[in-house]
């Protein structure tokens, strides 16, 4: 896949962010970036999470959020997949843009992945 096959990817991923969070990323820049500087690392988010921040802050330059590229096709086991992992990623990484660390991210996704072998349904009882 082409670099810009695989940046189309990453901007239908963020297009399917619904518009309650889509609304709330604020000074935020997506990247994307060929083969990712440690084994297995798909996304980096790099800068201080909105719950971090203060309406005292001073100018700030945009957090950023990079995609790898080849990580994503190396584990990928075909086109669906790969938008899939493409869309997951994001999230992931948006998920720290809002304040969550590794691992409430990693228990959100777990919920998540739940939900869609329930057929997207919740949990009782939550």
């Amino acid at each position: 896949m082409t670099t810009a096959e695989f940046e189309r990817l990453v901007e239908r991923a963020i297009a399917s962010i619904p518009a309650r969070y889509r609304k709330r990323i604020r000074n935020l820049v997506f990247t994307v970036e060929r083969d990712s500087p440690r084994s297995g690392l798909l996304g980096l988010y790099e800068g201080r999470p909105l719950i971090a921040r203060s309406v005292h802050d001073q100018f700030q330059l945009p957090d950023k959020i990079t995609i790898f590229h080849l990580p994503h096709e190396r584990l990928a086991r075909g086109r669906e997949h790969l938008e899939e992992m493409v869309k997951d990623t994001v999230w992931h990484e948006i998920a720290h843009h809002f304040g969550l660390d590794e691992r409430e991210v990693r228990a959100a996704e777990r919920r998540h992945a739940e939900e869609r072998l329930r057929g997207g349904r919740p949990r009782r009882g939550r």
